[in-house]
């Protein structure tokens, strides 16, 4: 059974730092892509961005590029953002997802799996 299990979430103010991990079982981690989305209340869930390990491709959306990066560690399972340089706005329920033996999907509805998601809340 695939799994995806975020954790790393919290409260930090403007400026500061996070980083996420997205813990993963149930798949051999050397054919896969695993996307980063987000959900503020009231918004509609976005693509934030993808690490794809069959081609080697990353992707980030417009709004984090130059603050965030994605990063895999295939000898743990996991991958990892780190977010940098945090604004109000970042805050949102944060998912992983993954979708096995491709790129970087571009809709969210190409994913197949979903981590429970955690919080990132950035205080002004």
């Amino acid at each position: 059974e695939v799994q995806l299990v975020e954790s790393g979430g919290g409260l930090v103010q403007t400026g500061g730092s996070l980083r996420l991990s997205c813990a993963a079982s149930g798949f051999t981690f050397d054919d896969y892509a695993i996307g980063w989305f987000r959900q503020a209340p009231g918004k509609e869930r976005e693509g934030v961005s993808c690490i794809s390990n069959s081609d080697g491709s990353t992707y980030y959306a417009d709004a984090v590029k130059g603050r965030f990066t994605v990063s895999s560690d295939n000898a743990k399972n996991t991958v990892y953002l780190q977010m940098n340089s945090l604004k109000p706005e970042d805050t949102a329920v944060y998912y992983c997802a993954t979708v096995l033996g491709r790129s970087c999907p571009e809709r969210s509805y190409e994913y197949d799996y979903w981590g429970q998601g955690t919080q990132v809340t950035v205080s002004s």
